[in-house]
């Protein structure tokens, strides 16, 4: 066996252990991945992982489309792992074999595009000087709390404690109510923006509502959307891989960066997991498991925390 087929196949089981550390199931991917080192032990390939590399072990297999994409996306996400030990690993084009009629993976913004985008939708002030306000608080709690852009949108006035910060969330997706507390500094945004809005439309038509529109009412779903496009596009974020960004990806970011801020923090992450899925207002935390994206920053940091230090292959 070479070095380096040695160094992958080590490589490769710390990874399989890794994910499903996070709650994933893994079976089908981790089969790919025993291939992927078998293959390699075969041709006595030397390494490094390149694009080349990839590409090759994938055409071997007289699969369908879909599964080649498959194969590929499993050996894409490995590479982005395998980096944090070897800097030679390139990042694989996603595109390579693109997968038909799939969706691709949540658009995890980092935190200057964030801000680039929460400045941006402050901007807007038309259809009234309200609105750039509304849709800054809405997407900043979309971000901070991981609510559905609908359960956000549904909240009234008597949903939203202004003074312990605690949002309740009625009728979620799964028919369930919970409680949503939030950081200090989205309950001052929230307490802000009420009082802006209230002094906006002191008779609104729409009392209930807490997020209102340009008239008052409650904010529809089609006019958010259309808003996000807006202020997406203002922000530069209107085109990019792996997709354009949309709001239901804020939820994919909250849930990442939760779990990594938990591993920085030294937080049994294993044992907060069914906190997480409770905060999202998930049944089961497998559920969770597909918004947690494995982006490079978590599976250092997750890396870091599972395994010891390796040495970084040459």
């Amino acid at each position: 066996m070479s070095v380096f087929a040695a160094f992958l196949a080590e490589k490769v089981a710390d990874y399989i252990r890794l994910r499903r550390s996070l709650g994933y199931v893994f079976k089908v991917q981790a089969a790919t991945l025993r291939e992927f080192v078998r293959f390699v032990k075969v041709r006595r390939v030397r390494g490094p992982l390149t694009s080349n590399l990839a590409v090759a072990f994938v055409l071997t297999c007289n699969v369908t489309p879909a599964v080649r994409a498959r194969r590929y996306s499993v050996l894409a996400r490995f590479a982005d792992y395998l980096a944090i030990f070897n800097v030679r690993t390139p990042i694989l084009d996603p595109q390579a074999f693109p997968r038909p009629r799939s969706t691709p993976p949540a658009r995890i913004l980092d935190d200057e595009e964030l801000a680039r985008l929460l400045t941006a939708a402050r901007s807007i002030k038309r259809p009234h000087a309200l609105f750039g306000e509304t849709l800054y608080t809405l997407i900043g709690v979309l971000a901070s709390t991981g609510l559905r852009s609908g359960e956000a949108l549904r909240l009234d006035r008597t949903d939203v404690d202004l003074t312990t910060g605690v949002l309740q969330v009625r009728q979620s997706k799964f028919r369930k109510d919970r409680l949503v507390p939030v950081h200090p500094s989205t309950c001052a945004q929230l307490r802000a923006y009420a009082a802006v809005r209230d002094n906006a439309f002191p008779r609104s038509s729409s009392a209930a509502a807490f997020f209102v529109s340009s008239r008052g009412h409650r904010l529809p779903r089609t006019t958010f959307g259309a808003a996000f496009r807006v202020a997406r596009t203002m922000a530069g974020l209107a085109t990019g891989r792996p997709r354009v960004l949309r709001p239901h990806d804020l939820r994919h970011r909250f849930a990442t960066r939760r779990l990594a801020d938990w591993y920085r923090d030294g937080v049994d992450v294993q044992a907060q997991l069914p906190v997480l899925a409770v905060y999202l207002g998930h049944v089961r935390y497998s559920d969770t498991a597909y918004y947690i994206t494995g982006t490079p920053e978590l599976l250092g940091l997750a890396a870091a925390r599972a395994f010891a230090p390796g040495g970084e292959f040459r």
